[in-house]
């Protein structure tokens, strides 16, 4: 049997992980090109040139990079919208 204590505990545990923001990652590829990772962070999020081109170094790089975040829903339509565009992409609740 759960005791109240317990019970506000695990709904403060939980209610807190619902306030954090999803992220969407792009991770490196074998595959793509860098100008083309260039070409469609700028096409799907608005990203200057500039911007696009450090996230896709942080890819080529580091191996990932977030490229957005939000709520859950806004980043599973940035994720399917890079799998359309052939990259890989998760989503992650830090």
């Amino acid at each position: 049997m759960t005791t109240p204590v317990e019970a506000e505990e695990t709904l403060g545990a939980d209610a807190g992980s619902e306030d954090r923001p999803w992220q969407t990652i792009v991770w490196n590829d074998p595959v793509n090109l860098m100008s083309y990772v260039t070409y469609v962070l700028q096409k799907i999020f608005g990203y200057s040139r500039d911007h696009a081109t450090k996230l896709m170094l942080d890819v080529h790089h580091k191996g990932r990079a977030t490229v957005s975040s939000g709520t859950k829903e806004k980043v599973e339509g940035d994720v399917a919208k890079l799998h359309a565009a052939g990259l890989w992409a998760t989503m992650e609740q830090p």
